[in-house]
């Protein structure tokens, strides 16, 4: 434990003294607050209408307000697209640009302490993320009576998916010493297991549900629900598992030819 707690600080120092944390932070706050107040003003044009009509039905802000922007489109392609590759681009692609790898190859930290360590740190990274824009959600509870639950559950979901995403992006940044080849390549994945689920709108077919089954988007559906269903948290758990040994298996690779 001690290891990984190393190369996790490691990693996260690298990331905070460079532009790359700071740079995330502010951009993505800053679309998280626009479709956040964007919604807030939605909901209130609707309650002003429904109270003008004299048929004013009680307005649920998790229904009508929090489970919106947490399903927005706009925030799950930037996360996919945009955040979780430029976190993951660098964590190996870079240790090789520099020749480093060769030195966590051969030293005596074993390769899954080295994985865990960059992953964690890519996770805690991408938590920040996510801590800011709950930031959020504090003025729901500070003028209104939300229930927390659906919110926290929707939370979990991003940082379930977020997980699985880094993942994949680490085995992906594995394979190249070019941090931008190790980008693209990602968001040539994700992009992919983005739509794999649009062949089950028009085909009931089994591939098209296994297709659709392998989307990272269909299984964050029932989290922005409040619904917290174990074959999603499953899914996002296995994918996790499986591009920590990819990455695993493409470690041991470099370090029999060190």
């Amino acid at each position: 434990m001690r290891n990984i707690w190393v190369i996790c600080q490691k990693e996260l120092h690298s990331y905070f003294v460079s532009p790359i944390a700071y740079v995330l932070l502010t951009m993505f706050s800053l679309i998280f607050g626009y479709v956040f107040w964007n919604e807030v003003r939605i909901f209130n044009l609707e309650s002003l209408q429904a109270q003008m009509s004299g048929q004013a039905p009680p307005m649920n802000v998790n229904e009508m307000l929090i489970r919106p922007v947490l399903s927005n489109g706009l925030i799950g392609f930037i996360i996919v697209v945009l955040i979780v590759p430029l976190i993951t681009m660098r964590l190996f692609a870079e240790e090789k640009r520099t020749g480093t790898i060769e030195l966590l190859a051969t030293s005596p930290i074993r390769d899954i302490e080295i994985i865990l360590g960059k992953w964690l740190a890519a996770l805690a990274l991408y938590a920040s993320l996510l801590f800011f824009t709950a930031l959020n959600f504090g003025f729901l509870f500070k003028y209104g009576n939300p229930d927390w639950r659906p919110l926290a559950v929707g939370y979990l979901g991003l940082l379930l998916e977020g997980g699985a995403l880094l993942a994949v992006g680490t085995f992906i940044s594995a394979l190249t010493r070019n941090q931008i080849i190790a980008a693209v390549g990602t968001i040539g994945v994700f992009l992919l297991l983005w739509i794999l689920e649009w062949p089950s709108g028009y085909e009931t077919a089994t591939w098209a549900q296994v297709m659709a089954y392998c989307s990272v988007n269909k299984h964050y559906e029932s989290f922005t629900k409040g619904v917290l269903d174990s074959k999603d948290a499953i899914y996002y758990i296995s994918l996790i598992f499986l591009g920590l040994f990819l990455t695993s298996r493409s470690m041991e690779s470099l370090r029999w030819r060190s």
